[in-house]
């Protein structure tokens, strides 16, 4: 049986479709009900901050997808993977970050780290996902393209290779099930580098019209984002976007290594999300 934490989110979602697709025996987890799950899996509501909770909820478990929401400050990461080792399970895979490897000194990622320790000292077997800037970030934009046809943003021109949240699932899918990718580390990129400016232009293409795009500057986003974001988490992202580091543009094979194929593009996530924005 598999255990998958998060089982709602952008990840989690077609992760548990995948594992359930491959005929594994699937437990859903997530914090408020779920709906629409395939059949056969079975949804569990938890939290990973109510660790003796997790003892029973990872029960039977072989292996665990392990995703942290937000910053996670409640959370002692430790005893999550000590809940797992308690309950039998042989292998976890951690969703992590690509800050992680590349912003070493960042704040908003300091539990991250204290996790993807926790698992490698473990003695478990373990797989370590370090995705860049998501795909579906762009749902920020939703509202703005249904309503006005235009998108506000910072860093029009700068690119960065943001990968499909389906396939970071498709590599965990393959963590979860195949013990030959223990001990080892990914970087999860797309396929090109991409700008928000293009990301817009791709939108503009599957909604049948055109988007303007508007400049904000860097305090304008700034201002936006911590109505709803950690103010040392925005000022990481956005140090992301504006000034990303050669590491940070450059395009991972470790997707293509894990599944055989290349990533998937942004346009390939726009078209597929058309709906949210029309």
């Amino acid at each position: 049986m598999i255990v998958v934490t998060g089982a709602t989110g952008n990840v989690g979602r077609p992760l548990v479709e995948l594992l359930a697709a491959a005929g594994e025996r699937v437990t859903a987890v997530s914090r408020r009900p779920a709906a629409g799950l395939p059949a056969g899996v079975t949804h569990r509501q938890g939290d990973l901050a109510d660790v003796e909770g997790l003892k029973g909820l990872f029960e039977g478990a072989e292996a665990v997808y392990l995703l942290v929401a937000g910053l996670g400050d409640e959370l002692s990461p430790r005893e999550i993977v000590a809940a797992a080792v308690a309950a039998g399970v042989r292998r976890i895979v951690f969703q992590s970050s690509q800050l992680v490897g590349t912003r070493t000194g960042s704040v908003s990622h300091e539990l991250l780290r204290a996790f993807e320790t926790a698992v490698r000292g473990s003695g478990l077997d373990w797989t370590v996902l370090r995705p860049g800037g998501f795909a579906s970030n762009a749902f920020f934009w939703a509202e703005q393209v249904r309503s006005a046809r235009t998108v506000a943003a910072p860093f029009a021109d700068v690119a960065l290779p943001v990968v499909d949240p389906v396939d970071i699932a498709a590599v965990a899918a393959e963590a979860l099930r195949d013990p030959a990718h223990a001990g080892r580390t990914y970087v999860l990129t797309g396929p090109v580098a991409v700008s928000p400016r293009e990301q817009v232009e791709a939108l503009a293409g599957v909604v049948g019209g055109p988007v303007g795009f508007v400049t904000l500057s860097a305090g304008e986003a700034r201002s936006r984002l911590v109505r709803f974001l950690p103010e040392e988490a925005v000022d990481g992202m956005l140090s992301v976007m504006g000034e990303p580091l050669a590491e940070e543009r450059r395009v991972s094979p470790d997707v293509e290594r894990v599944l055989g194929r290349a990533p998937s593009p942004f346009s390939a996530w726009a078209a597929r999300n058309a709906l949210a924005f029309t």
